[in-house]
């Protein structure tokens, strides 16, 4: 009987090993993203920042890793060419990408409202556009910021042959507080402005959808049409929409995270420029305006860009 008792014993005891163990399973791996940005990490970027260190991505079984380019016009052939899984651009630069054959899809949107400007120095005598004839304009891309420029001179009955361009490539404020150019275009208004004004200088912005240019979005995701139905990507936009919400709750307290795991970025500029970009952020990021989109693409077609 004794031996009887121990016998079952054991089995039962070798049972519950083998339902514990197939209880537990081993934790899966996170899925691997890559993202490039549209430029270095900046506070345009506040809320991929946020879900990454509030644990969203995580949360949804996924691995966020984010680089910069070398140029601003790259992340839409890295995506295109399978070397990232996703990349933050412009509105209108994917559209153009979009037409010329890169296969790609709008995934969700980052900014959802325009940030590029014009501006000049409140002294310089220039109240309108139309005082733009006979004066230096500078920019620093001469695609869609040349388009618009083209565009908003027109409203005022100027050509190009009316200014003078000059190329001053990425570094906008300086020329201007040097009076090198009395104009510079393609600045984004929650960044140039504030430096100016740091600088001690009076900014007077001119916006570019005053003057004819559609509305549309500043910073977009946009991914493959080959990973288009990757689950993983709508887990990534559920996590976004978690840290936009997050940042908005949290203004203050996400600055303070961003500045500590980017001292280079912690300064007044930087911070000055977080909180005037949140209103301006998705608050749902996957929802696509479509009448929108198609309103800028018929502009870009009118100018001569797709």
């Amino acid at each position: 009987m004794k031996k009887i008792i121990l016998l079952l014993s054991i089995v039962l005891l070798l049972i519950c090993n083998l339902s514990v163990s197939a209880a537990v399973k081993p934790e899966a791996k996170p899925r691997h993203l890559t993202v490039i940005l549209d430029w270095f990490m900046n506070p345009d970027h506040a809320p991929l920042f946020v879900a990454k260190w509030q644990g969203f991505f995580a949360a949804q079984g996924l691995d966020v890793e984010w680089i910069s380019p070398a140029d601003p016009a790259d992340p839409p052939k890295w995506v295109a060419a399978g070397k990232a899984d996703i990349a933050i651009t412009y509105e209108p630069k994917f559209l153009i990408a979009q037409k010329q054959g890169l296969p790609l899809v709008w995934l969700a949107t980052l900014v959802a409202t325009p940030l590029d400007c014009m501006i000049t120095l409140q002294d310089s005598g220039i109240n309108s556009i139309q005082d733009f004839k006979g004066k230096r304009i500078g920019y620093s891309s001469g695609d869609v910021d040349g388009v618009m420029l083209t565009r908003v001179l027109k409203q005022a009955g100027l050509t190009d042959k009316d200014v003078t361009l000059i190329n001053i490539h990425y570094n906008l404020t300086q020329p201007l507080l040097a009076h090198q150019v009395d104009v510079v275009t393609g600045a984004m208004r929650n960044f140039e402005p504030n430096e100016i004004i740091l600088a001690g200088q009076k900014p007077k912005l001119f916006y570019v959808e005053d003057y004819g240019i559609p509305n549309y979005e500043e910073l977009i995701f946009i991914t493959s049409q080959k990973e288009a139905r990757d689950p993983a990507l709508a887990k990534f936009t559920t996590a976004l929409q978690q840290g936009t919400a997050y940042l908005i709750k949290h203004p203050e307290e996400s600055w303070q995270a961003f500045a500590k795991a980017n001292p280079e970025l912690n300064n007044e500029l930087n911070r000055r420029a977080w909180f005037e970009t949140l209103p301006r952020f998705a608050r749902r990021p996957t929802a696509y305006d479509a009448k929108a989109y198609q309103q800028m693409q018929v502009f870009l077609q009118q100018q001569g860009l797709l």
